[in-house]
């Protein structure tokens, strides 16, 4: 049986077997270890929030006015 067939079967039951289940369901859960995380290296996604565009010290309010002067033109 796949897990989607019983997905399907479970959504059958009634609201209190399904309540029964969900108990049934997490003290199994609780009995087992907690997965462990994996740690992973994060050097590799140095850079990545960077801009691809060449940063240049531009003022805010040049890039602004420029922006208003070429909308309203």
């Amino acid at each position: 049986m796949t897990l989607q067939e019983l997905q399907k079967q479970v959504l059958q039951l009634s609201t209190s077997d399904r309540w029964q289940l969900v108990q049934t369901l997490l003290a199994s859960l609780k009995r087992e270890p907690p997965p462990q995380l994996k740690h992973r290296n994060l050097s590799r996604l140095r850079g990545i929030a960077k801009s691809s565009a060449v940063t240049e010290k531009h003022d805010a309010r040049e890039d602004y006015v420029s922006y208003l002067t070429e909308k309203y033109q």
